[in-house]
């Protein structure tokens, strides 16, 4: 019989777009690949892959306490039914609730710290809690991930996992660096900076807007572009009808949503990327990987893509006034000036973020902790 590996998300759109390529990887070698996740637009893409979709309810909206119980028995019973050998949680209900569960039920379990979330941007009486959640979820991990050192460092201070679990860094699957293929940079005006994200305050779409304001009262052809979903479930969604707004005014264009981003960044001069805080940002990668230069927040995250001066520039965050200083600072560069920096990121991506490198160590790490269960 072969193995079987479950993966759990908040999303199904997470785990096509982030680890289809560890989905792959994890097929070739012969292993029984199950996807546990909210069905969505992306279900039936994974079920194409070649992987098992189970579907998941789940509230993304916070911490309910009600609903957040229905959800553990949820997954209790789903992992007693699937009986994986190894389960992989990615985002922070599964790795939470997930975790509990699995300990619980004496599967071994994986977690990979993506990013904190909102909750650790706003402190309040729900951080306290999630950080509690945290220290009892991970005593029985077999193995965490995490995708920068920042959050890594953070988790052993704040004692949210214990010392004799095992960590690596590991920044993300990385990026296929022949889908995102390098292209050559427009010369032609207009300038178009773009911003691809969900459309929430966290991401710095707020300070992203009135830097264009500031910006487009001084510079001519220079555009703005908004490129990701509106409406999600997250505490810190804009409304669709605020984005229409700006967009009517002039002083952005909302380019909707797409399943393939590359054709947009080709078009894009500069990648931009004002987030409060991120796990490691893939629109970065999949940017630097095309030869964009890139502006974004000198925050966890950001900083582990972007060099400052080398392959883009790097802002505080929560601050419109020295966004719009840097977006400046690149208006004011050559085309030639640009290209490289460009170049640069490419770079970057090919020594630091090679999917396939990455992929590597992920499933290496998984076959070793397989062999000690066997």
């Amino acid at each position: 019989m072969l193995l079987k590996i479950l993966i759990v998300a908040n999303t199904s759109w997470y785990l096509y777009n982030f680890r289809l390529g560890l989905i792959s990887a994890l097929l070739d070698r012969q292993y029984e690949v199950s996807v546990l996740a909210p069905k969505d637009g992306f279900s039936d893409k994974l079920k194409r892959a070649g992987c098992e979709y189970i579907h998941l309810e789940m509230n993304n909206m916070g911490l309910n306490p009600i609903s957040d119980l229905w959800l553990q028995k949820k997954l209790s019973d789903q992992y007693r039914e699937i009986n994986p050998d190894l389960i992989l949680h990615y985002t922070v209900k599964p790795v939470l609730y997930g975790s509990m569960m699995a300990g619980n039920l004496g599967i071994p379990f994986v977690n990979n710290i993506t990013g904190l979330g909102t909750v650790f941007i706003k402190r309040n009486w729900v951080t306290w809690l999630v950080k509690r959640l945290y220290r009892i979820s991970q005593k029985n991990a077999d193995y965490v991930f995490f995708q920068n050192t920042d959050d890594r460092e953070l988790f052993s201070k704040e004692k949210l996992i214990p010392e004799n679990v095992p960590m690596q860094i590991i920044p993300g699957t990385g990026i296929n660096i022949d889908h995102f293929n390098i292209r050559s940079y427009p010369e032609n005006t207009p300038v178009k900076f773009l911003l691809i994200a969900r459309m929430l305050w966290d991401k710095g779409v707020g300070e992203f807007v009135e830097a264009a304001r500031q910006i487009k009262s001084e510079f001519s052809n220079v555009h703005f572009q908004l490129l990701g979903f509106l409406d999600v479930e997250n505490r810190t969604a804009i409304s669709s009808k605020q984005v229409k707004r700006w967009d009517k005014e002039g002083v952005v264009e909302y380019m909707g949503e797409t399943d393939d981003v590359r054709e947009h960044i080709a078009n894009s001069s500069c990648v931009v990327l004002p987030s409060y805080r991120e796990g490691l940002p893939r629109t970065l990668l999949e940017a630097a990987s095309m030869g964009r230069p890139i502006i974004a927040t000198d925050v966890t995250g950001c900083r582990e893509v972007v060099k400052n001066g080398v392959n883009g520039y790097l802002c505080r965050v929560r601050n419109a006034t020295d966004l719009t200083i840097k977006i400046k600072n690149f208006l004011r560069l050559s085309v030639d000036e640009r290209r490289s920096m460009g170049l640069e990121g490419r770079a970057i991506v090919e020594e630091e973020f090679n999917e396939k490198i990455l992929i590597e160590k992920i499933v290496s790490q998984i076959e070793k902790l397989l062999s000690v269960h066997a």
